[in-house]
């Protein structure tokens, strides 16, 4: 598409939504058209190496757009919304005040949230968290999962009983403020003047195209990527080794499972995942959805830079 938004660059555009919906490609077209650049808010995409398995655009993709926030943790590295938050900012002021425009592409609900939202992080009890990890350890995620649903119900819904380290760090936030933990999760209040986008995919739709892009992942040499990252230290890795697809593999390497057990659990993993993303995002009610499906995809650009015009005119 030729035309170029004369669009002035005071503001923050975020495209969200759930994964395989197109957010990637749109982020790329916004950012040509309006002479910005694109802020990773994809939390596995944070990690080096971790390329196939999270769908990180290649630079051909990228279409010299420059891209920020990609490759920039080792896979040993536990993940941190409050050092996202801090790095997210520091980008985003930056183009700023260059006169560019940030466009904040990714489906980590936090993330973007921490990015663009007042939140403040609780601190954290060296203490409380050794004994809740502990804890954790001898009676496993299912018990301690009980206990946040009992004493934070939306927290229970929110936190799968499987994710071990939310429901530590849930219940650590709650014995520290003496609150519940959604209470600590951010509401609607912006700190930067931003236009949201979400790229909406019907679910029949969107789960074909999942595991579409699953197979083509295991095509693309998936395996061969999780074995590489095995011996630079994924297995130990608190939140690399989690991420989808990774995990799946990593077990069949363990002979856990089949590898062909692995891509089909991928499959349905993710499809959960997909669902939970568009439920967090359709809480938000700044988010302007646009269609992404197939039949609309020609059209998705130029109603998103359609969108954008209108409300920097309004």
């Amino acid at each position: 598409m030729a035309v170029r938004s004369s669009a002035p660059a005071s503001r923050v555009i975020t495209v969200v939504g759930p994964t395989a919906a197109g957010k990637s490609d749109l982020g790329v077209f916004l950012a040509q058209q309006l002479d910005g650049e694109v802020v990773n808010a994809d939390s596995m995409q944070l990690y080096r190496g971790m390329d196939i398995g999270t769908a990180k655009l290649t630079l051909a993709e990228r279409g010299s757009v420059p891209h920020h926030l990609l490759d920039i943790w080792d896979v040993t590295e536990t993940a941190s919304v409050a050092e996202y938050q801090r790095l997210a900012r520091a980008e985003i002021d930056r183009l700023l005040a260059a006169g560019r425009t940030p466009v904040l592409v990714g489906g980590s609900g936090l993330y973007v949230k921490g990015a663009i939202d007042a939140l403040e992080f609780p601190g954290t009890d060296p203490d409380v968290r050794a004994r809740l990890e502990e804890e954790l350890v001898e009676r496993g995620s299912g018990a301690l999962h009980a206990r946040l649903a009992a004493a934070d119900p939306e927290a229970g819904r929110a936190i799968l009983p499987s994710n071990g380290r939310r429901i530590v760090r849930a219940l650590e936030v709650i014995e520290i403020t003496g609150k519940p933990f959604t209470a600590n999760l951010p509401g609607n209040d912006a700190v930067y003047d931003t236009v949201q986008i979400g790229v909406d995919v019907a679910r029949p739709e969107l789960d074909e195209r999942i595991a579409l892009r699953v197979d083509r992942m295991w095509a693309a040499g998936l395996v061969d990527e999780v074995r590489a990252l095995e011996t630079e230290g994924l297995r130990e890795g608190r939140t690399a080794s989690r991420a989808l697809g990774y995990q799946q593999v990593l077990a069949a390497l363990a002979r856990e499972c089949t590898e062909e057990e692995a891509r089909a659990e991928t499959v349905r993993a993710t499809k959960r995942f997909a669902r939970r993303q568009d439920s967090w995002f359709r809480r938000d009610p700044r988010v302007h959805w646009l269609s992404g499906a197939a039949a609309d995809r020609g059209e998705l650009p130029r109603r998103a830079l359609a969108l954008i015009e209108r409300a920097v005119t309004a």
